[in-house]
């Protein structure tokens, strides 16, 4: 378990990736959308799991999921 603060940080930098993120789409810097939305995701499942709130964390590992397959799929196929 890790503590509050260090929780808070995370999540503030979680917000700082999901704007990144929202830039990234807005101006169409592929693959830049998926490498910035992938540890995003992977924050917040890490959180929810601190919390055990299940909707939030199967929501982002499908996410997280789907954009591991599309940066694979970017790099290798």
């Amino acid at each position: 378990m890790i503590s509050e603060k260090a929780e808070k940080h995370l999540k503030q930098f979680a917000l700082m990736l999901g704007m990144l993120s929202a830039l990234a789409v807005i101006f169409d810097w592929y693959p830049y959308t998926m490498l910035i939305s992938f540890p995003f995701c992977l924050i917040w499942i890490y959180c929810a799991w601190l919390h055990t709130e299940p909707q939030l964390k199967w929501i982002n590992i499908i996410f997280s999921c789907l954009y591991a397959y599309g940066i694979a799929r970017y790099y290798w196929f």
